[in-house]
């Protein structure tokens, strides 16, 4: 039996094609595959009243990504109905006992900043990305933060997520040559930069991250969806 170098070669293709198309159902498939749904047990048998909220660790080299983020992560906790203790008491507090450091300051137990607050629940938040890069043909700010929720009656974890915040959501995708990409990424670097964009992805960071969402945190006794999560 002969088989020529044509048929080969067709058959040889269309088993590629077949492959390519496997590979791209299959990877179509695990990005369809919905997130498994959070497991609130802890959360809904503790149910805090009020909260804490520490000084974030910063592993960015930008100094102020401590500040930055935790001006704003109050604000999505009380719009849930929670009472958040104000910042300004929290901070001047620490001060006053010696800690200036957010790794000092996470460091204490769990007993302890309920001896001293009072709060049902403390908020330890990590920033890990925060502020403006330039990659060549493409500049962004991009906040990323992760938070977890710990109850301080017991010890107990209750919630942990994490969410990101970037300029170049939305951004127009039509592109203007190699040199037209390479002028807006030094544009959007200087103006981003000096203008300090950073706070503002700061905020929309934070409203994802501890606002009532998918996998999110549950809303507190003060709102009218208490416990219809």
């Amino acid at each position: 039996m002969t088989i020529s170098v044509f048929s080969l070669g067709t058959a040889v293709t269309r088993w590629g094609q077949l492959a390519a198309t496997l590979v791209v159902v299959a990877a179509l498939g695990a990005c369809a595959t919905p997130r498994p749904p959070y497991d609130y047990t802890a959360f809904k048998q503790n149910r805090p009243v009020s909260m804490l909220v520490l000084p974030p660790l910063n592993e960015t080299p930008e100094v102020a990504a401590t500040y930055g983020v935790l001006s704003q992560v109050t604000l999505p906790l009380a719009e849930a109905g929670y009472y958040v203790l104000p910042v300004s008491l929290m901070d001047e507090t620490f001060r006053q006992n010696g800690l200036n450091n957010p790794v000092e300051i996470h460091d204490v137990s769990p007993q302890k900043l309920r001896e001293i607050f009072g709060a049902d629940a403390a908020v330890y938040i990590k920033v890990t990305q925060y502020g403006t890069s330039y990659a060549v043909i493409a500049s962004e700010t991009r906040v990323t933060a992760q938070a977890r929720i710990v109850d301080l009656r017991t010890g107990q974890l209750l919630w942990r997520g994490s969410a990101t915040a970037s300029s170049s959501e939305g951004r127009s995708s039509n592109q203007s040559g190699l040199a037209g990409l390479l002028i807006l990424a030094v544009v959007t670097q200087v103006v981003e930069t000096t203008s300090d964009t950073s706070f503002k992805y700061a905020g929309a960071a934070s409203q994802r991250l501890l606002s009532p969402r998918m996998n999110g945190v549950l809303y507190g006794p003060r709102s009218p969806n208490y416990q219809k999560d």
